[in-house]
Formats: C-alpha cells, structure tokens, sequence
C-alpha cells in the first residue's frame, strides 16, 4: 500500500520531471506492481503464509516485492553509428559500432533490415569490431544497443531503400516517387503496376551497389522500470533459504524482438538472485580472499532457481524510432531487494527485521539463534 501511495502515476504522453531534475520518459509503474502482484497471486501467497505461521510449523514463507526504476543509454545522452550495404547477388551487409557479447545483436539488427527491405534473413550479415570496417562507435554499455545502435541500422536501411527506389525508377523508365518496394516479397514495381517487377539483386547490380551510412543520436536517456515478487521458503532448524517463485514485469518499451528479451530478462533475474542469496567475495582477518575460485564462490545453477513467471508490459519510449527501452540490467535490478525482502518477511514474526545479503544458510541461522537468545 506504501508503493501504491508513493508511485508516480501514469504518464505515457508526456515526459515526468523528478525534484532532481531527472525527466523520466514515460512510464506506467502502477501497472507493473498490480500485473505483477496479480501473477503471483498475493492475497493468496499472504493467507498460505497466514496458516503457515499460525500451525508453527518449521519452514516459513516469505514474500517480497520491489518496485524499480533505471536508466539506460546514459548517463549521458550518446550515439551509433550503422551502414547497410546491399551488394549486386541481392545480399546484403549490416555494419555496426555496437560490438556485442551475446545480447543477439546480429539476430536483432538483421531483423531490422530484413523487415524493411524484404531481403530475407539468412541473406544479411551483420558485422562489427574491425576498424577497417567500422572506424568508430560507441559499443556496447549501459543496455543501449538496441536504442542507439539498433535505431542507427533502422536509419541507414531507410536510406538505402530510398536509394533503392531512384535506382529502380531508371531500370523502369519511370519516376522514383512512383517505384514502390514490396517488402513482404521484397521486390520493386511501379505503383500501380505490381505485375513488372524488379529484385534487390537487379537494383543494386544496376547502380553498382548500395551503401548508405548513418548515425543516430539520441535526444535523453530512457527509463525503463518494473517490479519484482519473490516467493521463498525458509527452514527456521537450519537456515536454509530455497526460492519457490520468482514473478516480474519488466518493461522495456517496444519489443522488437520477445524471446531476446525474455532471455536478457532470465539471466538478469539469475544472477539478482545470485546476489541475494549465494555470491559474496570473503576475506579473512589479514585480508586474504577466501572465495578465490568457484569451489569457494558460490553462485546459482538451475539447480537453486524456480521457472521465472514473466509478465509484459510495453510503453514505448519517444527517445527513438523503435520506442525501445533497456533491458539489459533490469532483473538484476529488481531480483536483488525483491528476494532479501522476501527472506526478511519469512522471519518477521521471530523479531527479525533484517539479513546481510548474501542470505546463505549460515547467515540466516545465525540471525535466526539471535533473535531467539534476544526474546
């Protein structure tokens, strides 16, 4: 009820300026809580720990929920650079400042050239990383590839097309503002006349090529948001934490591409969980590391996570021509404090107000015997 009073209301039309200054972009916070709150069915998972707690038995239940807002393509307001080139077999060639490692980038700007030229998939490759070939970008930062660098390959594959279609108007005698592309069979003709056709492969080959470079800038940086409900059980004998569920609503304006995300969203989530739970670099009493490997450093596996319940919500940025937001860090924004709280809450009713992050079983145990020695 808190989070209800205090969330800035709906705003989708216009941009919401923070007491500090900050101009969000738009957002519907309001919403994700209840989507989330609704997928999880809280009222339900409050009465379940109601009943637990009342038969006093060992394993407690715990809820938490976390509400976030982030910022990403910050914190200063930057750029990207992309070239189209499409080459006289039809084929064709995306190249782009935003050097990736493993966000599926390649499949996201392929897919953007593809769906606006007709030229299929499996016939455009996207490049990056060698200066010969792309003297300058940005790269990869702050969950901004899609927006800047993704806008950047939306720009430059408009411009080709126009290219594409003067080059057309000469192979048809007729004047460019006439030639249409079907994108769906990715072909050009003369409006009107859908019969008389023309390939990428005929277009280009004719104008020995096309290659059209450009850079988009954005004006702000984008704020994507959401919130979390973490479900967990704890056994009060021995401390031990498991996570049942894991609900989230995660807005990331414009999905160009669901399961990319879904994916973004699942390792975020992962590894906010390892951070509640499991990770924590330990030193002893003279300053040597104890977890200096992954014998020592533990981290989650599928073995310690549930299946995640992702809810959708969509409000796309005006920032860019794609109305994309990040998504990049957001599950590990909101699975960190959502988690902690839920194993706080587990323990409310024994006095416990709070446990350091990672809560390990040793850890909660701890705070566990404490509480009791306290009463």
């Amino acid at each position: 009820e808190v989070r209800r009073r205090n969330l800035i209301p709906r705003f989708t039309d216009a941009k919401h300026a923070t007491p500090m200054g900050t101009e969000y972009d738009c957002g519907d916070y309001g919403a994700a809580l209840e989507a989330a709150l609704a997928a999880a069915r809280y009222d339900h998972l409050r009465a379940e720990q109601a009943a637990r707690r009342a038969a006093g038995g060992p394993v407690a239940l715990g809820i938490g929920v976390s509400c976030y807002v982030e910022v990403t393509a910050g914190p200063m307001p930057g750029g990207e650079v992309a070239t189209l080139e499409v080459h006289p077999d039809g084929s064709a060639t995306v190249l782009t400042g935003s050097s990736p490692h493993g966000q599926g980038h390649a499949t996201s700007f392929a897919m953007l050239a593809s769906e606006l030229t007709g030229i299929p998939l499996e016939r455009i490759e996207v490049k990056w990383g060698d200066t010969d070939l792309v003297p300058r970008g940005d790269g990869t930062m702050g969950s901004r590839s899609l927006q800047l660098g993704g806008s950047a390959v939306l720009r430059a594959t408009e411009a080709v097309v126009e290219a594409a279609r003067v080059a057309a108007a000469g192979l048809f005698e007729a004047a460019p503002g006439d030639v249409v592309l079907d994108a769906a069979a990715g072909v050009f003709h003369v409006a009107g006349v859908p019969a008389l056709t023309r390939t990428w492969a005929e277009v280009a080959a004719a104008a020995g090529g096309l290659r059209e470079e450009r850079e988009f800038k954005s004006e702000s940086t984008t704020f994507p948001f959401g919130a979390h409900v973490a479900v967990v059980e704890v056994d009060t004998e021995t401390g031990q934490v498991r996570l049942r569920q894991m609900v989230t609503c995660d807005d990331a304006g414009r999905l160009l591409n669901p399961d990319l995300v879904e994916g973004q969203r699942h390792g975020g989530i992962a590894q906010g969980v390892g951070q509640a739970l499991f990770e924590e670099v330990r030193f002893d009493e003279d300053g040597n590391p104890q977890t200096s490997n992954f014998a020592d450093y533990g981290f989650p596996s599928a073995a310690e996570l549930p299946s995640f319940d992702l809810v959708s919500l969509e409000t796309p940025t005006p920032y860019n021509p794609l109305g994309a937001k990040g998504i990049g860090e957001s599950g590990a924004i909101g699975a960190t404090p959502a988690v902690q709280s839920a194993v706080c809450d587990a323990l409310a009713h024994l006095g416990i107000r709070h446990v350091d992050i990672p809560c390990t079983a040793e850890r909660v145990w701890q705070a566990i015997q404490a509480a009791r020695t306290n009463a």
